[in-house]
């Protein structure tokens, strides 16, 4: 009779589940369970069933494989097959039940009645001869009698398709499937779970084997795997559970390595005691490596790859002898500085003099690769080491700072570990000319960090790197400063913004394992000092500081990941500190135990040397001559620096401006105006949409800021934001790169702006005006920055050192928002030209005044920036034709607070006409932006015109001077606010009134002017600030000063200037014997025809406006009125 295929089927599984009964009872037909009978009889059973006659009533009333499995469980141990197949074929149907999953049907679908008798030919050529049968039959055969499971003995071929999502082919966990190598291995749960287990060690120790590296040169930590065994069992610190996977007698079982680790090399499958060895040897040996957080998977092969490869890192003869040579004049310097100035700080390498070695091998390795200039930022320690022997610093100069010899130049000079450099050399290495800088940096130890990117995102700009192949910054870092400063934190942050990228940074930490005094558990609460960088997926390399050879690895990786990806990596040399925190302090006092293990250390020069004398790469004849050879080097230049008699601050500057200076009057400024269809040409597009506007849709709202542009342009006038656009435009014209950043600068905090414009329909669809102003003109760049004041102003001024013939701008959202910035501000705008010898023209834009907003929104803190000016209120500066030019030369930097577009215009581009570079502190409006009287004629741009530094009062009170009652001076929005009052009062013939533009330096000439030009007025200061804010405190001496002393006016004269553009004679010395004579009148004393003099005014400047505050300004509304009332009353009543 045939039987229906289905009907056999049912009987296939029906049997499946009988074999699997029979295979877990403790005996069945006499047989022993799992030998390989039983198996055989169970698997041909299969056979049988789907062969045999059976009437079809009884298949018909057969149930689902699960009933007939559970009454095969039933049968009483002991059964016959015979009792047992008579029973099964025999047996009444069940309770009806869930059909089970048909995975053992479908995975050998070869055993159906139609094959059955070909199975059994193939089933009997196996047993006499396994190798008569095809592989595949022959792999069934034997998992069958190796007792798989219903559904494991059969192999599906493999497939020449790609794996799905989410699969891998099983070949990759389980090689014994098809490898005829190791075909004898029954695939089971186990085999699995064990490659799963393995696969799951493999990732544990790229993830987590860090944390047992020997990493720690104090060995204080964590303890070193040196001494472990290769067959001790991983640790359960780096594999957690998956050591309960395996056991010691799997350490010699070979596994087939996967797809996510090297350490096979061209091997497949490695022992799993081999696997761990070569996993150890790569990640908790010397070097820890911290990548695993990176969501790339080409980044995380490409690390894996340079650590895990067998013999990856290992060093030819000729680079050790350079490393030892390295090592020998980093510890050599060291040592000659402690003999030679034993009482001096100079905050030394000692305990980490790898990091030379460590940052000649990057630049090295970078220089390979393409990098020609080098932008380095640092602290302090190291700085002496690093100059002389990374960027080769002739030792003259730097031995002279322990001199104590006078300056030779201008400047106050600094000490000598914060001190900077440029250098031009080959790198003999690479045999390729190099250049390096290491910026300048006060003891805010991270305030560099900025700074030091934003000089070389500049570099790349002005060269045109922009993949950043040519320029690469490397910073510095120690490990306290590196976890306890939010500046760091806020430097990453620009690594990948568009305009603030430097398209990767190398950072070397150098881990002293302490701060100050602090203990890291007391200093950081994250496990490592460098965990801030995992912010930005930059991989963090950990390295023994006293393995010179594994820190040369870590520095290859590095600059090659640098090169190969562009962004940010961490080299942590885990070091320790051989001195306090300089020279004479006393560590001992704070950190005994560890100090009591560093003094029993011997310094990595040693060991090193020793491990080379071993490996017979040296002799110690040949490593005591690299010494003596560096030593000599030492002391000539230590006998040449005795002859020096003068120290020179130019000597130390890091950004020199190759001609700058040269050709030019020191004296002498370019004209600000510029030619009115410049004018005209810049607001027409300006004020217009783009050209391609048909398919450019801009906003409702901007569409009438347009039209209302384009009206001021037909009546020849100037808004704030068009003033600003004309500044702008014009200085491109010229081909003056201008570069604007900050909080929202596109638009503008005030929406008064609008340099980009936006495609209200497409995403990423803009347009920039100015940029587009003129064919042949020079780049313009705007660009919202991060919400950072402190790390963006610092990348601005790094930025605005490159290049002097650049307007770079800062501006804040709000003007006291800067004192987030203050370091920036105190440590490197204010006094960097004294300290450094170092000028720039950066431009600070702080919206300021008094406008009920509260007390954050209001000022900018005029008053700080009038305090850090160097001018001496007590000095009245002798005038003379150049005076105003000469006060801007002479003083640290420039503040002032204009009230119309036409002076902004000015001041702006008379920043790039002056023949030097001083930073300008531009208190800007907020409601003058939109005011209908803060608006300036064509007229006051033309060529003719330049920078008000006063404007004086234009109305009826010029008229009949004589009468005027009361002078007032005043600075910004308030102004507006006065002549309001006035007119409102009828007063205008009354009361003049004259507009401080430019506050510092102090325009003595003009104020004295103003004075004398209304000889019966009462002289008032009026300000909207609190009296004990503002600029009422630095006004006041100085109007007194210009008032109360006579002197003596040179017309016409000018101070001789040598060769180098420096005055022969300053002005107090050619002044003094006329100012202070020391006997009766000579003829000499007497002024000349060409000179007058200026009689004492005995008049006092009065002030006028709030009183003093705490707050600068008030959150109520109410009292913000009354305070602006009762302002313009006392300045206003005669």
């Amino acid at each position: 009779m045939k039987i229906d295929v289905s009907v056999k089927k049912k009987l296939y599984l029906a049997v499946v589940r009988f074999r699997h009964v029979l295979a877990a009872r403790t005996a069945v037909a006499n047989h022993t369970p799992g030998t390989a009978t039983e198996q055989c009889v169970a698997s041909l059973l299969v056979v049988w069933l789907c062969s045999v006659q059976v009437r079809p009533q009884t298949l018909l009333t057969m149930n689902r494989a699960r009933v007939l499995s559970y009454m095969l469980s039933q049968t009483p141990p002991g059964t016959s097959l015979v009792t047992v197949r008579a029973w099964l074929l025999g047996g009444k149907r069940g309770k009806a039940s869930a059909p089970p999953p048909p995975t053992a049907l479908a995975a050998e679908p070869f055993l159906n009645g139609s094959s059955s008798n070909y199975v059994e030919e193939m089933y009997s050529a196996w047993l006499h001869d396994p190798r008569s049968v095809h592989q595949s039959w022959d792999t069934f055969f034997r998992n069958a009698s190796a007792g798989a499971r219903p559904g494991e003995a059969y192999t599906s071929p493999p497939s020449l398709a790609e794996p799905t999502p989410h699969h891998v082919p099983l070949s990759s966990i389980a090689p014994a499937v098809i490898s005829p190598a190791v075909s004898e291995t029954q695939i089971t749960d186990k085999v699995i779970d064990d490659h799963l287990a393995v696969q799951g060690i493999i990732r544990a120790y790229q993830a987590r084997g860090h944390l047992i590296a020997a990493l720690d040169p104090l060995g204080i930590d964590r303890e070193a795997l040196a001494e472990r065994p290769p067959t001790t069992m991983p640790s359960k610190i780096v594999v957690r559970n998956y050591s309960n996977a395996v056991d010691e007698s799997d350490m010699e079982r070979l596994f087939k390595l996967p797809m996510s680790t090297f350490v096979g090399g061209k091997e497949t499958t490695l022992p799993l005691k081999e696997i761990i060895k070569r996993l150890e040897d790569a990640y908790c040996r010397s070097i820890g490596v911290e990548f695993m957080f990176i969501n790339s998977l080409e980044q995380c092969n490409w690390i894996r790859q340079k650590f895990e490869t067998p013999g990856i890192m290992a060093m030819n003869q000729q680079d050790k002898r350079l490393l030892l040579a390295r090592l020998t004049r980093s510890h050599g310097f060291e040592a000659f500085l402690a003999r030679k100035f034993s009482s001096e700080k100079r905050f030394g390498l000692e305990g980490c003099e790898i990091l030379i070695p460590a940052m000649k091998q990057v630049i090295d390795r970078s220089t390979s690769l393409g990098v020609e200039s080098f932008v380095m930022g640092m602290p302090h320690r190291g700085r002496l080491n690093v100059l002389s022997n990374v960027c080769r610093k002739p030792l003259e100069h730097i031995f002279t700072q322990f001199a104590g010899l006078d300056a030779g130049d201008e400047g106050s000079g600094d000490v000598k570990y914060h001190l900077g450099t440029y250098q031009e050399r080959l790198n003999r290495v690479t045999n390729k000319n190099i250049r390096l800088a290491i910026v300048a940096n006060p003891s805010h130890l991270e305030a560099v960090d900025p700074v030091v990117q934003g000089k070389t995102r500049a570099e790349q700009f002005y060269h045109g790197d922009s993949e950043g192949n040519k320029v690469l910054s490397i910073l510095l870092h120690g490990d306290a400063a590196f976890s306890g400063q939010g500046i760091v934190y806020e430097t990453f942050h620009l690594s990948e913004l568009p305009e603030y990228t430097t398209h990767g940074t190398i950072h070397i930490v150098v881990n002293n394992q302490i701060g100050f005094t602090t203990d890291p558990r007391m200093s950081r609460s994250s496990p490592y000092c460098t965990d801030v960088a995992r912010v930005v997926n930059a991989p963090i390399f950990h390295v023994n500081a006293d393995d010179p050879e594994a820190v040369m690895h870590v520095c290859n990786v590095a600059a090659d990941w640098r090169h190969t990806f562009h962004k940010d990596v961490v080299i942590d040399l885990v070091c320790y500190r051989r001195n306090g925190h300089n020279e004479i302090d006393e560590p001992m006092f704070t950190q005994p135990l560890m100090y009591n293990r560093i003094r029993k250390l011997k310094p990595v020069i040693d060991l090193y040397a020793e491990k080379l004398i071993k490996e017979e790469v040296v002799t110690a004849v040949e490593a005591k001559e690299v010494r003596d050879k560096y030593e000599k080097i030492l002391e000539d230049a230590f006998t040449a620096a005795k002859s020096e008699t003068r120290v020179f601050n130019k000597h130390w500057i890091d950004s020199p401006w190759s001609g700058f200076f040269e050709g030019k009057d020191p004296l002498k400024a370019s004209p600000t105006g510029v030619h009115e269809d410049t004018i005209t040409h810049i607001c027409k597009r300006f004020s217009s949409a783009p050209p391609n506007a048909s398919d450019f849709q801009i906003h409702r709202g901007l569409q009438r800021i347009l039209s209302s542009r384009m009206e001021m342009v037909k009546a020849r006038t100037v808004d704030w934001a068009m003033g600003e656009a004309v500044a702008f435009g014009s200085l491109l014209k010229e081909g003056i790169h201008v570069r604007l950043s900050g909080q929202d600068v596109e638009r503008g905090t005030f929406s008064h702006r609008h340099h980009i414009l936006h495609h209200q329909k497409v995403d990423k669809s803009q347009y920039n005006t100015l940029a587009n102003l003129y064919p042949d003109q020079a780049p313009y760049t705007v660009c919202n920055s991060s919400l950072s004041e402190y790390a963006v102003l610092g990348f601005e001024l790094g930025f605005s050192m490159t290049n002097p013939n650049a307007l770079v701008i800062w501006e804040a959202q709000f003007g006291d928002f800067n004192n987030t910035a203050q370091c920036v501000i105190d440590q490197f705008i204010s006094s960097g030209q004294s300290k450094w010898i170092r000028q720039t023209g950066l431009v600070l834009l702080l919206p300021h005044g008094l406008e009920g907003m509260g007390p954050e929104h209001s000022s900018a803190r005029l008053e700080r920036f009038l305090q850090m000016t160097s001018d001496d209120p007590d000095v009245l500066p002798a005038f003379s034709n150049d005076f105003a030019i000469r006060q801007l030369s002479d003083i640290n930097w420039i503040v002032a607070n204009c009230t119309t577009p036409a002076n902004l215009f000015h001041i702006l581009r008379r920043q790039i006409a002056l023949p030097f570079r001083k930073p300008l502190i531009l208190m800007t409006p907020k409601s003058l932006l939109r005011h209908p009287e803060a608006k300036s004629s064509f007229d006051a741009m033309l060529e003719d015109t330049e920078f008000q530094r006063i404007i004086p009062e234009d109305g009826p009170a010029t008229q009949n001077a004589a009468n005027v009652k009361r002078l007032i001076f005043c600075s910004g929005k308030v102004y507006y606010e006065l002549t309001a009052a006035r007119k409102e009062a009828g007063i205008e013939d009354k009361i003049a009134i004259t507009r401080v533009e430019q506050i510092a330096p102090f325009p003595y000439d003009l104020i004295k002017q103003e004075c004398d030009r209304y000889p019966e007025a009462e002289l008032v200061w009026s300000q909207e600030e609190h009296k004990n804010m503002g600029a009422w405190s630095y006004i006041q001496p100085r109007i007194a000063t210009a008032l109360n002393h006579e002197r003596h006016i040179s017309k016409c004269d000018k101070f001789a200037i040598d060769s180098e553009g420096h005055e022969s004679q300053s002005w107090y010395e050619y002044w003094f014997p006329w100012l202070f004579p020391t006997s009766s009148p000579t003829e000499a004393s007497i002024p000349t025809k060409n000179q007058t003099s200026i009689v004492s005014d005995t008049r006092v400047l009065r002030y006028a406006g709030r009183a003093v505050s705490a707050s600068p300004a008030t959150g109520n509304k109410m009292t913000h009125t009354r305070e602006v009332k009762q302002l313009l009353e006392d300045s206003l009543a005669l």
